[in-house]
């Protein structure tokens, strides 16, 4: 079914809502305190059909004190009607609600001139050419003006034809690809029914039974039943007014402000960047920091924010850096409106450019400001920003409220043309630039140059070390991925546990070859009884460092073992060692055993079967090994 949303704009008691009762039939005021005051307080709802067409109504309130509530019924909304008395004409109220259609990028308008029985024809001619003046210079000086009044019924028809003409040009029909999003306006409980919220949907479709998560800061409830225009319905789609009967949550978590939406969708903020343009009538620049207040669809938080170029001007646009103190749910796209919380008035509007902002200086600032506003570019840099981490598709589609599969469409385009790289396999497959994997390339050299330089005598730097060095820890979990592409560009070796430089030559020196010999050789002799590097150190030639660095250096290239708890023996011992219990007709031994055989204490003897359980040549059960053949 074909459907549209209009809301009213315009100054109090112009008479929005008594024109929307002559309309619909409906009366909007639900407060007997509206009723009594004859004034809106808050947002009021109608709807009417013509054939197949569904048109839902929002009134907001006109009087300046509760333009917040105004502004949490104006979301989604397709077509203004402009409400301007014509016994009083264009008010401050007509001129702050039609600047902010105009900010929200309301497409149309059209203008009703009510009370049209309270002047003379002079009159009306000077209200009808004032309306036309104020609306010239805008977006809707084409908008279609006509006379009313409610008292007498006169030109009710006319409007109400033309507004069924103008939402059959505007309506949306069919399923929107979006998720579902609804910012919701009104909750409240109905006894046998429990909590009901309502609200336009922004995106999406909802059906019965559907998990939504709630936020900023909720869970997930589901939807028990759906209403539009209190008819039930299975599902909704984006565009319509929906009342959700939702489980397990109460009329006090749901309300004003708090979204619905599919779950692992959005994400909270209180960083983001906008395009913000200045009203006119603002009376100075914006410079350096202001207190504000943000109003996002059904949400107003508190707020600081500021140019990040260059000074705002009445009139002009920029792009504004926003601290929230409260969070919100926010994507690329989301119109906002900025007012000035005391005295309260409106400063400007505009659209989020990045909802995950984070502050930078300098080039890097220059180069995100130039690329924010360009859909084409901000992928590419939204992908570089992440450094060696990279983003994955699903932390792009909550930046553009969007789902995985759009994004990826998108980003596989960017991939084949060279521009983003894919790094790992399905769902943690993460996406670089060119540019971060050539910063990572160069990290790479200097962290394994400098790492030779100082130790000499290694045979290699550890994963896990040049991990941290070189990728940090958010991008810990891709080093195999980048030390794989780095060795085959040729930048490292892959040596198992290690990294190494290329075509790196022996480190040791004629002396300190011979030394190594030495070393070794007293290893081999000693057996299971080796020297302590003490004993080494008094008896042999070199500083205790020196014979320290090459039994490290004999270690990396496994000719000496380390068992746990540090203790050191030949590799060609351990290795005779194993292969006299692989060819022994032992099938089990037990500590005891295994002292006696070998002649040990317990001291090398508890190390050396922890060590063997660990290479797989015996295998603990209780205080027995198990010998292990076929290996």
């Amino acid at each position: 079914m074909p459907h549209l949303l209009i809301g009213t704009a315009g100054h109090v008691d112009h008479g929005k809502t008594r024109l929307i009762e002559a309309l619909t039939g409906i009366d909007c005021d639900r407060w007997q305190e509206e009723k009594d005051r004859g004034i809106t307080i808050d947002l009021g709802f109608a709807h009417l059909e013509e054939g197949d067409l569904q048109i839902g109504v929002v009134d907001v309130p006109g009087h300046a004190r509760f333009l917040h509530n105004a502004l949490a019924g104006l979301g989604g909304i397709r077509l203004v009607l402009l409400v301007v008395a014509a016994d009083e004409g264009v008010k401050p109220q007509t001129r702050e609600h039609l600047e902010i259609c105009r900010l929200l990028e309301i497409p149309e308008a059209v203008v009703a001139l009510t009370k049209t029985d309270l002047v003379d024809r002079d009159l009306l001619a000077l209200a009808r050419d004032e309306v036309r003046r104020f609306l010239a210079e805008g977006p809707y000086a084409a908008a279609p003006l006509l006379e009313v009044s409610t008292a007498t019924g006169g030109g009710v028809q006319a409007l109400r034809d033309l507004l069924v003409e103008r939402s059959r040009d505007l309506a949306v029909d069919g399923e929107d690809r979006r998720p579902p999003r609804l910012p919701i306006d009104r909750a409240f409980h109905i006894r046998g029914r429990g909590t009901v919220v309502t609200g336009t949907l922004l995106g999406g479709r909802v059906r019965a039974g559907m998990d939504l998560e709630w936020g900023p800061h909720g869970g997930i409830t589901r939807i028990r039943s759906i209403q539009v225009h209190s008819a039930d319905r299975e599902h909704a789609d984006a565009g319509e007014r929906v009342a959700l009967q939702l489980a397990g949550v109460s009329p006090q978590e749901m309300e004003r402000g708090v979204q619905l939406f599919e779950p692992g969708t959005l994400e909270p903020t209180t960083h983001l960047t906008a395009r913000l343009a200045l009203l006119k009538s603002v009376p100075g620049a914006v410079e350096g920091w202001i207190d504000v207040a943000v109003h996002q669809f059904t949400r107003e938080v508190p707020a600081r924010l500021r140019p990040l170029r260059e000074n705002l001007q009445p009139g002009a646009d920029a792009i504004v850096e926003i601290r929230a103190h409260r969070p919100l749910l926010a994507v690329r796209g989301d119109h906002l409106i900025i007012r000035r919380p005391s005295p309260a008035s409106t400063l400007g509007g505009g659209r989020v450019l990045d909802p995950f902002w984070r502050r930078r200086r300098g080039a890097r600032l220059d180069r995100a400001l130039d690329v924010l506003d360009d859909d084409g570019a901000v992928y590419a840099f939204w992908i570089h920003d992440a450094g060696a981490a990279g983003r994955t598709t699903g932390e792009l589609a909550h930046r553009l409220g969007t789902r995985t599969a759009e994004v990826e469409t998108e980003i596989e385009a960017l991939a084949a043309s060279g521009q983003v790289i894919g790094m790992g396999q399905g769902a943690r497959r993460r996406w670089i630039t060119p540019a971060t994997e050539a910063d990572v390339r160069r990290r790479a050299q200097t962290v394994l140059t400098a790492h030779f330089r100082t130790h000499r005598l290694s045979t290699g730097l550890s994963k896990a070390e040049a991990a941290e060095r070189i990728l940090g820890d958010r991008a810990r979990q891709l080093a195999d991925e980048y030390f794989s592409r780095l060795a085959a560009q040729g930048v490292l070796v892959d040596r198992g546990d290690a990294i190494d430089l290329p075509d790196r030559q022996d480190p040791l020196t004629r002396d300190e070859s011979t030394l190594a010999r030495e070393i070794r050789l007293r290893f081999e002799e000693a057996g299971l009884a080796p020297p302590s590097p003490s004993d080494l150190w008094r008896e042999l030639p070199a500083k205790p460092q020196i014979v320290e660095g090459l039994i490290g250096y004999l270690l990396q290239r496994g000719r000496l073992v380390r068992l746990p708890g540090g203790l050191i023996l030949a590799a060609r011992a351990v290795q005779q060692m194993r292969e006299d219990l692989v060819t022994s007709r032992l099938e089990t031994l037990t500590v005891a055993d295994f002292k006696q055989r070998y002649q040990l204490s317990r001291k090398w003897a508890i190390p050396l079967l922890e060590y063997l359980d660990s290479t797989g040549t015996t295998r603990r059960r209780g205080d027995v090994r198990e010998i292990v053949r076929g290996r």
